[in-house]
């Protein structure tokens, strides 16, 4: 028994001896990286903004010296400081009796009135600069911005809601005893009654739509349906000593949904047509209600429960026929959250509609009445990826477009303008880069800002054809190479069926050494909603390049079952969200390691947050032959317990055993790795019981892991604390050193 002991004891000393990684120096380097960038990088255009006239426009870059804010005449192909920085800081620290930094100015509140006149906040006060006078204005003292953004998925009461105003002015409509009335502005006694059949568990809602003609309204009748009750124990709170329990409206997989139906009253006839039931069944959502000018008609768009039915439904005003104008069905899913576009033409008369019908996600030109498909506007093996501009004059779409240049990374956005009918299509943007376009009102120009991974940002001016009118900016990111750093390196390598090309990114440490053997940990996010390997340039992406100082190769890549390429690649996550492209994952860290072979593949890490939570759980529970060690953050460990949109929207409805597969609770008992769960106790986004169901089922399945809980802390990957542990937690199960004493530093 000693004897076969001792070989592997010798074995780790030997391996921690040579490597050496893992060390404070490394803590100590990675810690200074992030502070590092702020001083690293320069000239890189931020807060581009247009003024309104569309002949101006201003940034804020970085330079060696300091901040810098920039003014561009467009039409006159100039550029000059927005301000002069020390005038505008000496007129401010005597205007406010405060010592001004420049530096601390925030580009987002700044705002270019006409040509002259600069307005920005600052110091709790709304200032104005003249350029032409290097003059200052206080306007007005502002309160500083407490903004909530509020709880995502809070839930209105809708039986209440303002009288709506008619838009001649002479009438107002409104919600009394559940039920739809009018009346006239000037007469409050001629109150009547439209609808009999409100009740509060049927009732009309608040939400009131008169037609153009301010003859007719529109009431939605709503089945009323209790929404469930997320409730969550803040331990902690600052403002006492006692803990909190907090409450949110949070529907979950399977759970009944209010159903909606639109009706339109017509106050002259006193007739009252309610869409056809049957056509907008089991619904589980009803939006985007709209009178067309004429008033003969309201359209909306009827989401079917299951997503794989998406409609634009048509009730008539004249004879209450209620019919699909287009009907988009599926027998996997439809992206409505991701790529869903509609486009009324001559109020109706043409829409411009995505789809992904042909199998890639392209626009069509629609009979506004007949549904027909008049012609398909885009086509290919590429994909839309948003529509920027319908220029209905001109009859001609600017979009945003990715994969249809051969031999080039296929995620990589380029801009395109093309006819409704589909001819003239012309490429803005030629460069084979990742672009993005900040366009004025009217369409005439546009900044463009374009960057690869490991390339750092060009900006330029050009016109409405795409030229180049002047040259911005070029990205200078010569003193971050000087400390060592290396760019992320693209790699790519064949799918599962050897069809598609995967593409990813490897991040190594500045201290690199082509002769150690490195652990390599992926960071994972498979949501299907889009894809997550970034393509624009990032010195340090998602904090990989912190990671890896501490010795490790980090990888991150886009695996079948993410969005953005065909619909066959989408659809693998269909129902199967375990798979996370795991098989396409695995495959391109092998062929990564093939090439490098100082990437150690018997010691894989991997470790996500959210969906990544799930996912780099699912790793070490599906994969234990491959990973060995996850750390997850706030994951939504069984799809059952998350948000309902999400989650029907990949997994289907109605709930089937699809969700006990993919569950890794259900799956606990299959731990053979490390595994460390981390999550916020008051995380309102993904219900924070699913990690402690998961650390449940491993108590009883008697598997060692850890947990993290995070006092007060929402849905995140669990602040500076969450990632000191998981850096320790790599550090100690792959490259076997036990990390820094930190209750000594």
């Amino acid at each position: 028994m000693i004897r076969k002991i001792v070989p592997v004891i010798v074995f780790i000393a030997n391996v921690i001896t040579v490597f050496a990684q893992g060390t404070l120096e490394d803590y100590q380097r990675s810690k200074k990286f992030r502070a590092a960038l702020s001083d690293a990088l320069y000239y890189i255009p931020t807060n581009i903004k247009w003024n309104k006239k569309g002949d101006a426009f201003l940034y804020e870059q970085r330079t060696s010296e300091g901040k810098e804010f920039v003014w561009v005449d467009a039409n006159a192909r100039k550029k000059e400081q927005l301000f002069d920085n020390k005038a505008l800081a000496d007129q401010l620290e005597k205007a406010s009796g405060q010592k001004v930094d420049i530096n601390s100015l925030n580009g987002y509140s700044i705002k270019l009135l006409g040509k002259d006149t600069v307005e920005f906040a600052y110091n709790n006060a709304l200032w104005q600069w003249n350029r032409s006078s290097s003059s200052l204005k206080k306007v007005r003292d502002v309160e500083e911005n407490q903004r909530s953004g509020g709880y995502w998925g809070q839930r209105r009461d809708d039986t209440q809601g303002r009288p709506v105003t008619s838009p001649d002015k002479k009438k107002t409509a409104y919600i009394k005893n559940h039920n739809l009335y009018y009346a006239l502005v000037d007469d409050p006694k001629s109150e009547k009654q439209l609808t009999f059949d409100g009740s509060p568990g049927e009732y009309y809602s608040a939400h009131i739509l008169w037609s153009p003609d301010s003859k007719k309204i529109v009431g939605v009748r709503t089945t009323k349906q209790d929404v469930r009750i997320l409730t969550l124990l803040e331990s902690s709170p600052t403002d006492q000593l006692q803990p909190k329990l907090q409450t949110r409206h949070y529907a979950k997989p399977g759970d009944a949904l209010p159903q909606y139906y639109p009706a339109i009253c017509n106050i002259e006839t006193n007739k009252v047509f309610v869409a056809d039931k049957q056509l907008i069944d089991n619904q589980f959502s009803i939006g985007a209600l709209s009178w067309r000018e004429d008033s003969k008609s309201i359209v909306f768009e009827f989401n079917k429960r299951g997503h794989q039915q998406y409609a634009l439904v048509k009730l008539d005003a004249e004879n209450g026929q209620t019919k699909y104008i287009i009907n988009e069905v599926s027998n996997t899913f439809i992206d409505y959250s991701g790529k869903k576009y509609r486009y009324d033409v001559n109020d109706g008369k043409e829409i411009i509609w995505a789809s992904e019908r042909d199998g890639w996600n392209h626009l069509y030109r629609i009979d506004g009445e007949t549904g027909q498909v008049l012609n398909q506007i885009t086509k290919g093996d590429w994909v839309v990826r948003k529509v920027v501009y319908v220029d209905e004059k001109n009859r001609k779409i600017i979009f945003e477009g990715s994969g249809r240049i051969k031999n080039q990374d296929p995620y990589l956005i380029h801009y395109y303008k093309i006819d409704f009918d589909g001819k003239n299509l012309k490429e803005l943007t030629k460069e084979e880069a990742n672009h993005t376009a900040y366009f004025n009102e009217d369409y005439s120009y546009f900044v463009d800002q374009y960057s690869l991974i490991n390339k750092a940002p060009v900006t330029v001016l050009r016109d409405h054809s795409g030229k180049i009118v002047m040259e911005l900016e070029k990205g200078d990111e010569s003193k971050l190479f000087e400390s060592g750093w290396k760019a992320a390196e693209v790699f790519t390598s064949k799918s599962r069926d050897n069809k598609y090309d995967i593409w990813g990114i490897i991040v190594r440490p500045t201290n690199f050494d082509p002769n150690k053997k490195y652990p390599v940990i992926e960071y994972i996010y498979a949501g299907p909603h889009s894809s997550f390997v970034p393509k624009t340039f990032n010195a340090n992406p998602s904090g990989m390049q912190e990671l890896a100082e501490l010795g490790f190769i980090v990888v991150q890549i886009d695996g079948m079952g993410t969005s953005n390429r065909s619909k066959e690649f989408h659809n693998v996550a269909w129902k199967n969200l375990k798979d996370a492209g795991f098989p396409d994952r695995i495959k391109w860290i092998k062929a990564a390691a093939q090439k490098y072979p100082y990437m150690d593949i018997d010691r894989v890490g991997i470790y996500g947050t959210s969906a990544g939570g799930q996912s780099s759980t699912g790793g070490v529970l599906f994969h234990p032959e491959f990973y060995k060690v996850a750390v997850s953050s706030c994951g939504c460990h069984d799809n059952r317990m998350d948000k309902i949109w999400w989650n029907e929207q990949w997994m289907g409805w109605p709930v089937g055993p699809e969700y006990a597969e993919c569950s890794n609770v259900e799956n606990a008992y299959r731990l053979q790795g490390k595994l460390m769960l981390i999550v916020g106790e008051v995380d309102d986004n993904v219900d924070p019981s699913s990690t402690y169901q998961l650390t449940n089922a491993l108590i009883k399945a008697n598997k060692d892991h850890e947990l993290i809980l995070v006092p007060g802390m929402g849905h995140s990957s669990g602040g500076d604390y969450g990632e000191r542990k998981r850096r320790d937690f790599f550090v100690k199960h792959l490259i076997g050193v036990d990390p820094p004493a930190w209750n000594v530093y």
